[in-house]
């Protein structure tokens, strides 16, 4: 007989496998109540095995009209609050209170351990569910003590049908209105193949939203080939099992309320866990509970992976987490260094929690001693918080265990605000009069290092490699020692997954050229890179070039996001600028372009503090006419479109709505990052973002999302010897000897009057003004490095150095008293010898930045280096640095621009062919085959002059564009080694 690779093959081997391996119970539809989408036959006979006395006072065992009116309660129940609450907390029906679900059993509990056993997990096949169209039939619904929990379509590839086709059959066919359906009558609904697994919480038609439940597959979405079966096998083996379904039904599952801002009405929301989500939970709770308080793990995971709930979830079962019936934590400590998310984790953990009453929120100073006296198990707060907290924690709590949950883990585990923290935690915090200086400083190096008494859980979507140093899984390679997370969830993956979407997919360059006039008689001469830096902030700040930009912001958004519809028609745009001066600028010319084409859409700013503009001083309230406050909110409602932001809102700030971005603001490194991906957020109707880039290199861009596409690892660890080496060239200098630090330290740690200390560090410092500038330079930017190294350093070193301490304190007290070298600005007065001649922005091609697919990417450590040291300006006249500025920056006027792109498109092709330059690529270094291809590409043009005159000429009297086709000639042609070149060439 063959095997059955049809799709009731499938059916047959995962039914089968419930109950024969995992101990479900076959039901039939003759046990199913259509009327009441239950399985009525178990339902009862578990009432009865397990409530006897109770179902019998209730009379539903003798009367068909009790045993009626008893499942119209339970109906009414469901409805109203939901299966999973039902399971979770019974119901009554008078005048019993009964059980639905007996919980997990503690560890020894035999009891609950027998208890637990009584329930019934069943599966029935083909469920004929619907009353009026008897014929119509589910692949399979699961059932616990008769009530259904889940509902579930299968696919087979084998016979050319997929997932999507079975999330097809639940939009098209499976009528929300059919009670097995409707909302919160089932847990979950889950569209499976021998591929890929997707769920959904709510059925409504062809608006139903599928997720993808998968492990996830080389970094990316899907699955990974099993070689023990099937790929989506861990479905029924792992999830499907009775201990793990139950897992999910007391501790993930859950109908949550979302209140709207502007109506205050409260939307019910079903949540069930991603693959991702139950895995990093399980996996931190059974690693802290077999290896106890002191732990520290790094979850990278991205933007989209849930990461509130993940917080949830972990934060509430840590507090129920016990070993031998003894509680692992006494209290959990979550803290964001994000305000804005600081209420919506607690919410979600208050929605989360079984006990009522068992968060707090440590907002003032002493909240935190007061919530851990008073036995709240979870604590919420902002990283900002605990320097104010600190100071009247007077608790010893040396003998409590926290477990600190650290959201966005950049900057609150480092210097003071660590180890201020740390202390408080710690109970180190006390004074004792009889405490010498040396006490003092040893409590301050145990003050900076992480909790022996605590855990650590950070969680961040792109980790710097101080945070994967201090909270990574070291992990040893050949020499060096890598740190890598204890969970990943990949941008790359998230993007697959459709969780959230790709903000480099639309990405626009926009380039600017311009021409400065030179408006005085004489040519000065000034440092040449100060002076072209000040140019072009010049240039783009002019009032002239913001109307451009402005023009063309207001332009695409009309033409290419609201006429186009997208999201809806309910689109908005940020626009990023460098400064707040620029934005309130922007905020100005904006409101000019919209009223100019009758626009019935307005801008909001958004900046940070006071500025003067126009001669009278201007904050974000007085500009937008309502508070701050009230800024994410208004941004939801129509007039307003534009959101122009200076620093605000460019971290931590998610508004699916937000589909486009205008950026004039150099972005590196992770800011690009944390700016670009407030548009990421996934919204129904949001299939697309567009970014428009005003400022910023594409290849510095890509590089910066490259760091964070797939898993970040650091490459080898810190080198505390290194700050020997800084001590070394510090004490070269002879600014402070170690009189002056012991003495200052002793002073400051007992509390002296600030007159005590300042004669010795105005001493000190008076002996870096008389070092040449160089050594100035040398001096501080080492000090800087030392203080920087130190305070990170001294968290996770296993041995503390008294002396790297006391010379840690002394220079935080000193460097502020050093004055910058001085450095005469060579420059100064170039703005006055310019004026503005003509700008043009200009609009390029729409691109894909595509992201390298590495498996890891790594990251140096943390740099010990200072990066000091002067250079000599590099004068230049006047008429010389405006020539080199308009030859970055202005472009050439073509007259027939597409012949010429077309001749420039042969070029690298007749210049491969050249056999002098084919030898020299062949048998010689790279320097003479450029020289051999400068000679081909001055040949290649040469013979295309009688063509085309105007290029020849541009390449002869522009040395820019000369240089410009020289080297992308050479670029695309050099590694081809003399080979035919094939390269397709887009100008």
């Amino acid at each position: 007989m063959s095997t059955n690779t049809r799709e009731s093959g499938l059916e047959s081997l995962i039914v089968n496998h419930l109950v024969n391996n995992n101990g479900y119970e076959l039901g039939g539809n003759e046990d199913y109540n259509r009327d009441y989408a239950v399985d009525e036959t178990r339902l009862i006979r578990f009432l009865k095995e397990t409530q006897l006395d109770e179902i019998e006072k209730t009379g539903i065992l003798n009367s068909d009209h009790k045993k009626q009116q008893f499942l119209n309660r339970l109906q009414g129940e469901i409805t109203k609050r939901g299966v999973i609450d039902v399971l979770r907390n019974g119901f009554s029906f008078y005048p019993a209170n009964l059980i639905m679900f007996y919980m997990t059993p503690t560890e020894k509990n035999v009891t609950s351990k027998k208890m637990f056993d009584q329930n019934i997990y069943s599966v029935t096949r083909q469920l004929m569910y619907s009353k009026d169209n008897t014929q119509l039939a589910l692949d399979f619904a699961i059932f616990i003590n008769g009530i259904p929990v889940i509902t579930c379509e299968l696919k087979n590839r084998l016979t050319k049908q997929s997932v999507d086709g079975a999330v097809y059959q639940y939009k098209t066919d499976r009528d929300p209105r059919e009670i097995l359906f409707q909302f919160k009558r089932c847990m979950v609904h889950f569209a499976v193949d021998d591929n890929e697994v997707k769920f959904c919480t709510k059925l409504e038609g062809k608006k139903s939203w599928f997720l993808p439940f998968n492990k996830g597959n080389n970094g990316g979405a899907g699955n990974p080939p099993n070689p023990n079966g099937i790929k989506t096998d861990y479905l029924w083996k792992e999830i499907l099992i009775k201990e793990e379904l139950a897992n999910i039904i007391e501790n993930y599952a859950q109908v949550v309320f979302e209140e709207d801002e502007h109506t205050k009405k409260k939307k019910a929301k079903q949540i069930f866990p991603r693959y991702h989500q139950l895995t990093v939970v399980k996996s931190l709770l059974a690693d802290a509970k077999d290896n106890g308080v002191g732990k520290k793990y790094l979850i990278q995971h991205s933007a989209g992976s849930g990461k509130s709930n993940s917080i949830a979830w972990t934060a509430h079962q840590l507090v129920g987490l016990e070993k031998d019936g003894t509680n692992i934590f006494d209290s959990v400590i979550v803290v964001t260094d994000r305000v804005n998310l600081d209420k919506q984790i607690r919410n979600t953990i208050k929605q989360f929690m079984q006990v009522g009453n068992t968060v707090g929120h440590a907002n003032s100073s002493g909240d935190l001693k007061k919530l851990i006296t008073e036995g709240k198990k979870t604590i919420v707060t902002t990283v900002h918080k605990f320097p104010y907290i600190l100071d009247e924690i007077g608790t010893d709590h040396k003998g409590s265990k926290f477990a600190i949950i650290i959201d966005e883990a950049h900057s609150s585990q480092s210097g003071s605000m660590s180890a201020k923290m740390n202390m408080a935690l710690s109970g180190d915090y006390t004074t004792d009069d009889e405490e010498t200086i040396e006490d003092k400083i040893n409590k301050m190096m145990e003050g900076r290092k992480m909790l022996r008494n605590a855990s650590y859980f950070a969680f961040t979507a792109t980790p710097k490699n101080k945070t994967l140093e201090m909270f990574g899984v070291p992990v040893p390679n050949g020499h060096e020692v890598q740190h890598k997370p204890f969970h990943v969830y990949t941008m790359k993956q998230a993007i697959q997954e459709g969780f959230i979407l790709d903000v480099l997919k639309h990405y626009t360059p926009i380039s600017s050229y311009y021409r400065v006039a030179k408006v005085v008689e004489d040519d000065p001469m000034f440092d040449k890179k100060k002076a072209q830096k000040k140019l072009r902030t010049y240039v783009e700040s002019n009032s002239h070039a913001i109307e451009q930009k402005a023009d063309i912001m207001v332009t695409h958004f009309h033409e290419q996001v609201i006429a186009k519809g997208k999201i809806g028609g309910q689109a908005r745009a940020m626009v990023v600028t460098s400064s707040i001066e620029r934005a309130i600028e922007y905020y100005y010319t904006i409101s000019k372009c919209l009223q100019k084409r009758k626009s019935q859409y307005k801008p909001i700013i958004a900046f940070s503090g006071d500025k003067e503009y126009n001669d009278k001083m201007v904050n974000e309230a007085t500009i937008n006419g309502f508070p701050s406050n009230k800024i994410e909110s208004e941004f939801k409602k129509d007039p307003y479109r534009f959101l122009v932001v200076a620093n605000k809102f460019q971290t931590g700030y998610d508004e699916p709505l937000l589909h486009t971005m205008y950026v004039d603001k150099m972005l590196t490194d992770i800011k690009a990052v944390q700016t670009l991906s407030r548009l990421n957020r996934a919204h129904p109707g949001k299939n697309d973002t567009f970014v428009l880039d005003f400022a910023n290199d594409t290849d510095i861009i890509k590089k910066a999302f490259e760091t964070y596409y797939t898993t970040t690892v650091l490459s080898d660890e810190t080198d505390p010897n290194k700050l020997y080496d800084l001590i070394g060239e510090m004490e070269k200098h002879q600014v402070y000897t170690d009189y002056h630090i012991e003495t200052l330290l002793e002073l400051y740690l007992n509390d002296a009057e600030r007159d005590r200390l300042d004669p010795i560090l105005d001493a000190c410092a008076s002996n870096y003004e008389s070092l040449e500038e160089d050594e100035q330079v040398s001096f501080k930017s080492n000090a800087k490095a030392f203080v920087r190294t130190y305070g990170f350093l001294g968290a996770i070193l296993p041995y503390a150095n008294i002396e790297w301490e006391k010379l840690s304190l002394f220079l935080n007290l000193l460097i502020p008293k050093l004055p910058s070298p001085r450095q005469d600005d060579l420059s100064k007065g170039v703005l006055d010898a310019v004026d503005l001649d003509s700008y043009r922005a200009e609009i390029k091609q729409t691109m894909s930045i595509i992201l390298e697919e590495e498996p890891e990417y790594g990251v140096g450590p943390v740099p010990t280096s200072t990066g000091g040291g002067t250079q000599e300006p590099e004068m230049d006249l006047l008429s010389n640095i405006l020539q080199s500025f308009h030859d970055m920056w202005g472009n050439i006027d073509w007259k027939d621009e597409d012949q010429v792109k077309r001749h420039i498109a042969g070029i690298p092709a007749a210049v491969a062919k050249d056999v002098a330059y084919q030898n020299a690529m062949r048998n010689s270094d790279k320097q003479n085959a450029r020289i051999e291809s400068e000679r081909a590409l001055g040949r290649a043009v040469i013979n295309m002059m009688s063509d085309n005159m105007e290029l020849f000429k541009q390449f002869n009297d522009n040395p820019s564009f000369k240089k410009w086709l020289s080297d992308m000639v050479f670029n695309l042609t050099y590694n081809t080694k003399g080979e035919q070149f094939k390269g397709d060439m887009i100008v």
